[in-house]
């Protein structure tokens, strides 16, 4: 990081925040879907493979947000 960008304890708490701020949405949509079919919490499978993969994505891209380019 050097002189420039945030300090690795800043960063964490940020992400931390983000992180909970997500999950939280996440839930509440959840506990929305339900509440309108009627019904208890259901994710499908493929509901939850396809926002596993979706998480995974997010963490590269996130990743690779640092890196210089070649171009």
């Amino acid at each position: 990081m050097g002189s420039h960008g945030t300090s690795k304890p800043t960063l964490l708490i940020l992400g931390g925040v983000v992180g909970a701020l997500t999950g939280l949405g996440i839930a509440y949509m959840l506990t929305q879907r339900s509440e309108r079919e009627g019904g208890e919490i259901r994710l499908s499978t493929g509901e939850g493979v396809r926002l596993g993969l979706l998480v995974l994505g997010l963490l590269r891209q996130v990743s690779e947000l640092g890196e210089k380019t070649d171009s």
